[in-house]
């Protein structure tokens, strides 16, 4: 895996929001969990999550939940070590509840390009299965699908 490192331009700040989509939708989280350091901090929703191997049980216990989960990932502004990012993601729970989340993420990088902070706000509107924009198999979303500029979103 190309670790890219701040500080950020243009390109390589969509490459590093690209990637952290492409990770996340492989739904495994050794794999999402390797590009954060070792003492990595994160707020998410209202969890403080402290250190990678939190990480691994918060995206395990995560998408034992958010089922079909299907995420795009649009970078909004960087700085830096810095991004932000603005995200929007499918998924259904046991039950057969529909979902999509939106938020924003903060994101600071340490000179290895590890992620060493994460601060999410997210907010779930339920919708009906017919709404769904999200329709490629699972994992990586194909470079054909939009993004979240072009669904309008």
């Amino acid at each position: 895996m190309t670790m890219l490192l701040p500080p950020f331009n243009q390109q390589s700040a969509t490459e590093k929001v690209r990637m952290a989509e492409d990770a996340w939708n492989s739904r495994d989280p050794l794999r999402v969990a390797q590009v954060y350091s070792l003492d990595t901090r994160w707020r998410n929703r209202s969890e403080e999550v402290q250190g990678r191997d939190a990480v691994v049980a918060f995206l395990s216990r995560k998408w034992a939940k958010e089922l079909d989960y299907r995420l795009i990932k649009e970078l909004w502004a960087w700085h830096e070590d810095r991004l932000a990012v603005r995200f929007a993601y499918e998924w259904h729970d046991d039950s057969g509840n529909v979902f999509r989340s939106y938020g924003n993420e903060n994101w600071r990088f340490g000179a290895d390009g590890l992620m060493v902070e994460r601060f999410a706000c997210i907010n779930d509107l339920p919708i009906e299965a017919s709404e769904r924009l999200f329709h490629w198999p699972l994992g990586r979303r194909p470079d054909d699908h939009p993004g979240l500029s072009q669904l309008g979103l």
